[in-house]
């Protein structure tokens, strides 16, 4: 038998899989567009946007929570492209401070890409 080289995301989690749908030289034009990272050293718009996803799809209920998360998936960080789990603090600092606007063009570009893979109300009627 031989093997399938065409299978690409073998032995990587959902999340990472999920995570590379992003195609990372149009996110970091969106970053330089929007000059998303100008006050951030240690939380860029990358570790923001993993940390928000991680959040929501391991349901954690509060920042400290999706940190401590983070944290304890310490050797698995390099699938999200993550050095280090963000301090608290931070990623608090972060979600209050960093515009919104940075993720709403995201949002609509992954929606635009992605969308002969969406279903339209169309179908659903």
């Amino acid at each position: 038998m031989s093997k399938n080289t065409e299978i690409k995301f073998v032995g990587q989690p959902i999340f990472s899989q999920l995570m590379k749908l992003i195609d990372k030289a149009d996110f970091y034009k969106m970053v330089k567009e929007k000059n998303s990272d100008y006050y951030y050293k240690a939380f860029k718009s990358w570790t923001h946007l993993s940390t928000m996803l991680f959040g929501i799809l391991s349901r954690c209920d509060s920042m400290g929570e999706t940190c401590e998360g983070l944290r304890a998936m310490r050797g698995k960080l390099n699938h999200l492209g993550l050095d280090k789990a963000p301090a608290k603090s931070t990623a608090g600092d972060g979600l209050r401070n960093r515009s919104s606007s940075f993720f709403e063009i995201l949002y609509y570009g992954l929606t635009k890409r992605h969308s002969c893979f969406c279903r339209t109300a169309e179908l659903w009627d």
